[in-house]
Formats: structure tokens, C-alpha cells, sequence
């Protein structure tokens, strides 16, 4: 985000450390260095930093009403396609289900809500490589937890996350010991929610997990573990190949399996290998299906972000399609995302890619990146000589087999299928999700 756009959110740092308290908690992490602002808020514009400043500063959020009420209006003028021609949704996602969804979003929905749940965990902004990367940070009250740094994707943020606070950070109180702490950090990617738009080229997996190194070793860990899915899993595994001091593992959700001798028949939609087990056939045509007939979306942003961008920043039922979709396609619901995920939740999401504007810049990870994220050859996994695991929910765009994982991966020491669960994996089974870390993470402690 520029600092225009920043100022339109108001987006203010407080001058004092404040203790937010969520359940037993204290959230607020010990060792900040604060700028040195004036006891009241201020707007950011107010508070100059420089690519030099490592400060790291309180951030919140407070979005004018004068955006909520343009975006409702916004809504009530929708000028809608006609009804798809099928019973299905091969022609893409359904008009009647997307009406309803917008429809509620500019009726019942409430951002204040969403905005007081994000205000109530200790959010926080610094600059990294010339861009403001914002962030939560919630410590655990259990002594020697485990830091990890947690990563979004799309259409995702860090709302995939807030679920799973609770039982990563406070393990006792949701089925767990509390030597199976973490200490939790989840950042915006660059080009997404709060965080900077990327001016210059060059933010993409690498960069941007050199910056979560620097972030980490910021916030004064000397050890710490990565976690992600989607591009979370990509920007994971980009940091396990530079594997910087420090870092002891990564845990994967939507890992990069596929061997290379693979990926062109899957591309041309030829048939599986006679050859292929069960399981590997499986995943070939997961992924054969979603290449020929899923993936066009993702055509488009790898290569033309701006075009699209056009669109994801002017039309909100053009947002909410957009991303709806995916929530459809991609969790454990059957194609009806509400079983998993309510409105609430993924209008939470879709209204903060709306109110940061961040259509454009979110899509232009995917022109930076431009690699197949399921590749084992493309994400050069076997450079990556660090601990790595693994865990297979069953609604993912593919499941990866445990063949092509060892083979993909030769450092993998952990391998689990979960019984339920897709794509946003915390966000649909927050508890399930802390289960697997616990379990992925015991040894590397």
C-alpha cells in the first residue's frame, strides 16, 4: 500500500505498549522497540520511516465509514450477467449463489466485526527491503514454544490463521500439552492486506522469504519453523533451499510433489502412465482436471495482473466471484463453501482485498513466481536440505502421494492424511491443522 492509501484506512500506531489480553493470554511480545510517537494515536502519515528503520511499530485499524457506505452502494448497482446455460457449475461459479453472497455482503454483513477481531490480537508493521510488512504476533504463555512463521496464500490472508491461535499458542486449553506451544507470527504478504505494494520487481517466493528470515530474526528468535499452503507452501519452500540460520524445519500444505517427467502430460491432458499406483494416478488426474479446466484464473494473473486488476479493483461482485470460486472449488464442502466456512468469514476475507485494493498487487505474486507450484522440479525441492513434513488433507486440488513426496522431497521426516479438510486447511479445521503441527513439529523443538 502507498502511504495515500494507508492514510485513507487510517491506520494509527499507538505510542505506548497496551497488554490485549485473549483468554489467559498476553499477546503483546516483550522486547519491541517503539518509535517515538506521541502517547495519543496518530495517523501513519505522520510516522516517516525509511528503508534503514528496523523499528517495529503497533498498528491498527479503523477504516472510515465514508469506504463502507461507497462500498455498499457500490453493491446495490450491480449490473449482473445472465444465468449460466447449464445446471452446473462448468460454466464457472453459479449466478444465483454469487447474488446471494453479494447480496448479504451489502445487506447484513458488518466489517466492524472483523475489524475488532484484528484490532484484539497485537498487529504490528516494519519495514523489510523497502516495504512495510505488517503482521500478527501472539506469544505463548507456555514456556520454550516454538516459534513458526505461518503463511497465507490466495485467495487467502492472514484471516486463514486467526482460528488456530488459540490452539497453537495455548495448546492445554484445546487437547494438547503445553511443551506443544508456539509462539505464532503470521505476516501479509507483500502486495497483500496491510502490507506494502511492492514498487520494484522482484517480490516474489525468494525475496519474500528472505524477508520472513530478517522478520523473525527481528522479533529477536534465534530458532523458528515455517509453515504454509498455497503460495504459503512455495515461499516455505523457498526458505528451506536458503535455509538461513536458525531455521529447523517446514511443514507443508499444498506441497511441490509432482515429479518432472509428469508435468508436460498433465499440462496436455493427456492420459495417466500405466505404470502410476493408485494414489499417484489419482493425483495425476486431480491435477490434469484442474490444469484443463480450473486453472484459468491463474493463467490470467501469472500473466496479466494489471488486466485483471481492473476489474478486482473496480467491480466488488467482480472481487466476490473472483474469489468465491475458489472457496467453492478448493475447500472440503462439495462445492458449497458455507458448510465450512460462513459468509462472515470469507466476506472477511474478500472485504480486505476490497478495502486495501490489493486485486492488482495480490495477482502480481503470481507473475513474480510464474513457476508450477506443484512441480517438484519447477520449486527445486531437492535442493532443500532441511527437515521437511508434510500433511495431506483430502479436498486439496490434488492429494500428493507419499511416493512422490519421499522422492520430491529427501529430507521428509513426517507424512500424515488428514481425514477432512481442503485448501484452506486452518481455516476450515483450525484444530485439526494445530494437531498436525504439533505432531509435525515434536521433534525439531
Amino acid at each position: 500500500m502507498t502511504r495515500t492509501e494507508i492514510a485513507s484506512i487510517r491506520v494509527h500506531f499507538a505510542g505506548r505498549l497496551i497488554a490485549v489480553a485473549v483468554g489467559s493470554l498476553m499477546l503483546v511480545p516483550a522486547g519491541y522497540v517503539l518509535p517515538a510517537i506521541a502517547a495519543d494515536a496518530i495517523s501513519a502519515t505522520s510516522a516517516k520511516s525509511t528503508s534503514s528503520d528496523e523499528s517495529i511499530r503497533p498498528f491498527h485499524i479503523n477504516v472510515p465509514q465514508s469506504q463502507l457506505d461507497d462500498l455498499r452502494k457500490r453493491i446495490s448497482e450491480t449490473r449482473w450477467p445472465d444465468r449460466e446455460t447449464v445446471d452446473d457449475s462448468s460454466q464457472g461459479i453459479q449466478l444465483a449463489q454469487v447474488q446471494e453472497l453479494v447480496r448479504y455482503w451489502g445487506t447484513d454483513y458488518n466489517w466492524r466485526k472483523a475489524e475488532a477481531q484484528l484490532n484484539s490480537l497485537p498487529e504490528f508493521i516494519t519495514t523489510i527491503d523497502g516495504v512495510e510488512i505488517q503482521f500478527i504476533h501472539v506469544r505463548s504463555r507456555h514456556p520454550n514454544a516454538l516459534p513458526v512463521v505461518l503463511t497465507h496464500g490466495w485467495p487467502g490472508s492472514t484471516f486463514e490463521f486467526i482460528k488456530s491461535i488459540g490452539p497453537l499458542t495455548d495448546p492445554t486449553g484445546y487437547g494438547g500439552r503445553a511443551e506443544d506451544a508456539f509462539d505464532v507470527v503470521i505476516p501479509s504478504i507483500p502486495g497483500y492486506g496491510f502490507s506494502g505494494k511492492p514498487t520494484d520487481l522482484g517480490w516474489g517466493p525468494d525475496r519474500t522469504a528472505r524477508a520472513w528470515d530478517t522478520l523473525m530474526k527481528r522479533l529477536g528468535y534465534e530458532h523458528y519453523v515455517s509453515q504454509g499452503g498455497d503460495h504459503g507452501s512455495v515461499v516455505s519452500d523457498a526458505l528451506a533451499r536458503q535455509a538461513p540460520k536458525g531455521l529447523r524445519a517446514i511443514h507443508l500444505n499444498m506441497p511441490a510433489t509432482v515429479p518432472g517427467e509428469l508435468i508436460r502430460a498433465i499440462n496436455s491432458g493427456d492420459p495417466a502412465p500405466s505404470d502410476l499406483k493408485t494414489s499417484e494416478r489419482e493425483a495425476f488426474q486431480s491435477l490434469s482436471t484442474f490444469f484443463g479446466r480450473n486453472a484459468a484464473y491463474g493463467a490470467m494473473m501469472v500473466t496479466r495482473p494489471q488486466t485483471i486488476g481492473y476489474s478486482l479493483s473496480d467491480s466488488p461482485a467482480g472481487l466476490a466471484a473472483w474469489m468465491y470460486e475458489k472457496f467453492a472449488q478448493w475447500s472440503d464442502s462439495d462445492g458449497v463453501p458455507e458448510r465450512v466456512l460462513s459468509k462472515d468469514e470469507m466476506l472477511d476475507d474478500i472485504t480486505l482485498y476490497w478495502l486495501t485494493n490489493t486485486g492488482a498487487s495480490s495477482s502480481r505474486f503470481y507473475w513474480e513466481n510464474n513457476n508450477n507450484n506443484f512441480s517438484a522440479e519447477a520449486q527445486r525441492t531437492k535442493e532443500i536440505k532441511i527437515p521437511v513434513a508434510i500433511s495431506v488433507f483430502p479436498k486439496e486440488i490434488y492429494k500428493a502421494p507419499e511416493s512422490w513426496s519421499k522422492q520430491a522431497y529427501p529430507t521428509l521426516y513426517y507424512y500424515n492424511q488428514v481425514a477432512k479438510g481442503g485448501h484452506f486447511a486452518a481455516w476450515e479445521q483450525p484444530r485439526l491443522f494445530a494437531e498436525e503441527l504439533r505432531a509435525a513439529f515434536k521433534s525439531v523443538r
